[in-house]
């Protein structure tokens, strides 16, 4: 299998190492700023930053970007446009994705997370661990779905979205770009862009 390097490598790059192990890669290694200063991500290697990467020329390989911030990994995601990598998807074996849902390249599905029918997942999304996204639903590039969220039927999440950790959203809601809905909110309408909401129902937190 080719090789495949992850960008970023805390923690929740573990994660997606172990998940790309189940999937069959034997073959891995990490990507990591703090190379190298920082060599090992526990027994896996770091071989190079990002940015001493960048600059070989390498074979053909796969890469999956392994970060949170939902702003740099689209950024990492972008950069790498045009290298000899493959953006590969993701997808924990016991994550339950519909056939008939599309999940974009870049994505990483943790997990026991649900994608039911009809779903259109975007690139560089974080759907994690027991998270739910029920039918016809549609995420923009960049979104994170935060672990036990749930988003009932046909919600629209826009460009990196952040939906924090058990939170709910009601059918038809729409969430707009760069949004952040707190841990634990319930949202019973649209949100704006560029908005951090809280609270059940979730509100707007003004700062």
């Amino acid at each position: 299998m080719t090789k495949l390097y992850i960008i970023g490598a805390g923690g929740h790059g573990k994660v997606v190492a172990e998940i790309a192990e189940l999937n069959g890669y034997s073959n891995l290694a990490f990507i990591d700023k703090d190379w190298p200063n920082k060599k090992n991500c526990e027994h896996w290697k770091i071989e190079s930053s990002f940015k001493n990467f960048q600059s070989h020329s390498l074979d053909t390989f796969e890469y999956i970007v392994a970060i949170g911030d939902n702003q740099k990994r689209m950024i990492i995601i972008k950069e790498m446009e045009g290298s000899n990598g493959k953006l590969i998807t993701l997808i924990h074996p016991s994550a339950l994705v519909s056939k008939y849902s599309s999940i974009g390249p870049g994505t990483v599905v943790m997990a026991s997370a649900t994608i039911n029918p009809f779903c259109n997942i975007g690139p560089g999304c974080i759907v994690n661990t027991n998270a739910l996204i029920d039918h016809d639903c549609m995420l923009d590039s960049g979104v994170h779905i935060s672990p036990g969220a749930h988003l009932a039927g046909q919600v629209s999440v826009s460009f990196n979205t952040w939906i924090g950790l058990g939170a709910s959203v009601i059918q038809d809601c729409k969430i707009g770009n760069n949004v952040i809905i707190g841990a634990g909110s319930t949202v019973i309408n649209n949100v704006s862009d560029n908005t951090k909401v809280v609270g059940s129902p979730a509100r707007e937190l003004k700062e």
